[in-house]
């Protein structure tokens, strides 16, 4: 099922993107910077400010009592280059994060569909070149549409930019 989270649904949020971003953007390893990023910015108070704020909208994928997915939209969010313009790249999703153990059961496509059906179907997301789910978004139909670099540390860490728009021909 999926529905929009509560309160109640925050120390979940926080422990599942836990698991979810070490096991993505840690592969390389832990050292202090990726440990204090995860640990502080991953937390039930951060779910609960986001679920306060409007240009939020955060929906769960829950199967019987557990949680195992979660899709973070930015209503306000835009990505603009210069072939593009905000109305054509609609909003973003900042995250869309399932449990390692339930990748592949199509809970992603899932929360996808949902947020085209609430929200529109035009949107944005950028992921890390070196993340796996790069293919899950072309297969569901988002089209690289540029490039996105950000520091991490002292590293430059190098992003795709990735839109779908469902009124054109992205399947």
């Amino acid at each position: 099922m999926i529905r929009e989270a509560n309160e109640n649904d925050c120390v979940t949020l926080a422990a599942l993107s836990l698991d979810v971003w070490l096991k993505t953007y840690a592969i390389d390893g832990i050292n202090s910077h990726v440990a204090r990023f995860a640990l502080s910015t991953f937390t039930e108070s951060s779910f609960k400010e986001t679920l306060l704020n409007k240009k939020y909208k955060l929906l769960v994928y829950v199967d019987d009592r557990y949680l195992r997915g979660y899709a973070l939209v930015n209503l306000e969010s835009s990505y603009q280059s210069e072939y593009s313009c905000r109305e054509k790249n609609g909003f973003e999703i900042e995250k869309l994060y399932v449990h390692t153990a339930f990748q592949g059961l199509h809970i992603g496509s899932r929360l996808l569909s949902e947020i085209q059906v609430r929200y529109g179907d035009t949107f944005w997301l950028y992921t890390w070149v070196r993340n796996e789910s790069m293919g899950f978004y072309k297969k569901f139909g988002f089209k690289d549409v540029g490039e996105y670099h950000f520091e991490f540390g002292n590293e430059t860490i190098e992003n795709r930019v990735l839109v779908y728009r469902a009124n054109t021909q992205n399947k």
